[in-house]
């Protein structure tokens, strides 16, 4: 039976290299369920998988479009089901990896056609939460959408910008948009979760943040200075170095502020990801007792 597994988790928990030796084991790729490591452009900031491992086995959804470029969850959702067909022709198993919460269930359920967003609208909001930062951010959606407010992620700003952009371009509440029932895919979906002990984790998450001052984020990040207000750089990782780059911190401050925010944010996915009862979770040390379990539910 024609199988998707999809391997989830918090930032810097491991998933890159257990996603290509499950790919490895059923002889067949990886679809990335990430929302920046789409773009050419970023990569040092985004933790792309190497050249080396993009070479191991096939990968989808990585490098596939321009920071010029928008994308959503509905366009993942397009795209991700075109893969999986493409994967289906020749193997009967796919495998996709990320942490993108929303992506994830976009390819699970199905996910509402949003209305467009003027860029001016998009523009104005960014400019304002850089300014005014995330408490005034918090409070206007609060204020203007408190039913959307009720059950938000109130530590996320993507999250929240999209529901002012959404209110401010069309007048209706972001969860009017929200009403299209679940979609049953044509294919059995397996859902593993892979996390790690709060210690291991963070000090995993400050390792991969040296290593991206290393590898030169802080140029990457000026490369892609014209694009700061594009959504993907409204993220941990990018932000920070902006600042720095306006001369608002230090290079250790920001270097700090990332360790902070990448740790606040792995919270954060494993309170969404802890949501879902289809998944079953792992170790993300023990790749065998994962392998053991997809090839006796497989």
């Amino acid at each position: 039976m024609r199988t998707v597994i999809i391997l989830s988790g918090p930032t810097a928990s491991g998933k890159t290299a257990l996603a290509i030796r499950i790919a490895q084991t059923f002889g067949t790729a990886v679809i990335s369920a990430d929302s920046r490591q789409c773009y050419r452009e970023l990569s040092i900031g985004t933790a792309k998988p190497s050249p080396q491992e993009l070479q191991t086995v096939p990968h989808y959804f990585i490098d596939s479009h321009s920071i010029k470029e928008e994308v959503s969850a509905g366009l993942f959702e397009k795209l991700a089901l075109q893969y999986t067909q493409q994967i289906f022709a020749n193997n009967e198993v796919a495998v996709m990896c990320g942490g993108t919460g929303l992506y994830i269930k976009a390819f699970c359920e199905g996910i509402d056609d949003m209305p467009p967003i003027p860029a001016a609208i998009r523009q104005q909001i960014t400019a304002q939460y850089e300014q005014k930062g995330l408490p005034w951010l918090q409070q206007q959606v609060q204020e203007q959408d408190p039913g959307f407010y009720a059950n938000a992620e109130i530590q996320n700003p993507m999250r929240l910008m999209r529901a002012l952009e959404v209110l401010r371009a069309t007048g209706r509440s972001i969860t009017t948009f929200r009403t299209a029932p679940r979609v049953q895919r044509d294919f059995r979906i397996i859902k593993i979760g892979i996390t790690l002990p709060k210690e291991l984790l963070h000090q995993n998450i400050h390792t991969r943040v040296d290593h991206m001052i290393a590898s030169g984020l802080v140029a990457e990040v000026q490369h892609v200075l014209p694009y700061r207000h594009h959504n993907a750089l409204q993220t941990v990782g990018y932000q920070e170095i902006f600042d720095h780059l306006d001369g608002a911190t230090s290079l250790d401050t920001a270097i700090d502020l990332i360790k902070t925010h990448t740790r606040q944010y792995a919270k954060r996915q494993l309170t969404w990801f802890r949501k879902d009862a289809e998944i079953t979770w792992f170790d993300a040390r023990d790749h065998h007792a994962v392998l053991q379990h997809l090839q006796h539910t497989v």
